[in-house]
């Protein structure tokens, strides 16, 4: 049994990343180059603290291409101590509300923050995030991020529980969506 997983409060995304973490550190392997990205000047480890990790993740976030219509909220969820490392654990929410449907589906990206008890307090803090549902941890900095990630999350959920979710046809435009309200009726 996972130790993280009695918990309520470390989400399974939250916990695999943690895993992940740790197994590329054990490893020391580096992540390929991929398409870089804009990058926020992260954090020296000695003036890192939970708020000052929300206000650049929010920062970071800002730097995605995303149509205007999403909007998101971030939350501190907890703090990881490792012998060589404490992972300050974060959650993005997003969604696209619109008058008539208020609160849809919603998307969640899980952040990182790798603080070192070991490297030079001056060196900056490590981010590594990963999408809802998904296992691959991308670096801050390293990896592109898609929107296309969040609507399929959002699309997974809708067709997986109907009953929460309504089913919804995307058009190219947010404020273009319209809704389709099926009955969905499960026989037994």
């Amino acid at each position: 049994m996972d130790r993280y997983s009695h918990d309520l409060a470390h989400t399974a995304e939250s916990a695999q990343l943690v895993k992940t973490l740790l197994e590329m550190k054990r490893h020391k392997s580096e992540q390929p180059a991929g398409a870089q990205t804009e990058d926020v000047q992260w954090a020296a480890s000695e003036h890192f603290t939970v708020e000052v990790g929300k206000q650049q993740i929010e920062s970071y976030i800002k730097t995605w291409e995303m149509q205007s219509c999403w909007l998101h909220s971030l939350d501190f969820l907890h703090c990881t101590e490792e012998q060589y490392h404490s992972f300050h654990h974060y959650r993005a929410r997003f969604s696209t509300p619109t008058p008539r449907r208020p609160v849809r589906g919603t998307a969640s990206v899980y952040f990182a923050v790798l603080v070192s008890k070991v490297k030079p307090q001056s060196l900056p803090v490590e981010v590594y995030f990963t999408v809802e549902s998904n296992r691959l941890v991308h670096t801050a900095g390293r990896s592109r991020f898609a929107e296309r990630w969040l609507v399929d999350v959002i699309e997974s959920n809708i067709f997986l529980n109907p009953f929460v979710f309504p089913l919804f046809i995307r058009a190219p435009d947010c404020e273009q969506k319209r809704h389709l309200f099926l009955s969905v009726r499960v026989q037994i």
